[in-house]
């Protein structure tokens, strides 16, 4: 099921305090990017919150769950969704441990042969 653009909004909303924060939507659902580090994913009108050791501490005994078949687990926000200043302070957290993105590979340039 994909997320509607309503409860999207609304997790950004919360989210407002994050520096650098970005989303974009992809196949339905939606990435949320701190400091362009993937932090977080909106899926199937839930929050989830990339796995960090900083998180966990932050959460204490967090709910995980994937977000999509065949991912791994993420920690499924769902009882402080309202909480705006615990929110950004967890994806702040998240955004310090994750990492970077990896560098994209050039694309191969293609050779005309000429025709004969």
């Amino acid at each position: 099921m994909a997320s509607t653009e309503s409860f999207a909004s609304y997790v950004l909303e919360q989210l407002e305090g994050t520096e650098l924060l970005a989303s974009r939507k992809m196949f339905g659902e939606y990435a949320v990017y701190a400091d362009g580090k993937v932090v977080a994913l909106i899926c199937g009108d839930q929050l989830y919150v990339k796995h960090t050791e900083a998180g966990r501490a932050f959460i204490g005994t967090p709910v995980e769950a994937a977000p999509y078949p065949g991912a791994k687990p993420w920690f499924l926000i769902d009882e402080n969704l309202d909480s705006r200043a615990w929110l950004c302070e967890l994806v702040a957290l998240t955004a310090s441990e994750a990492a970077p993105p990896k560098p994209k590979k050039p694309r191969a340039r293609k050779v005309k042969t000429p025709s004969r």
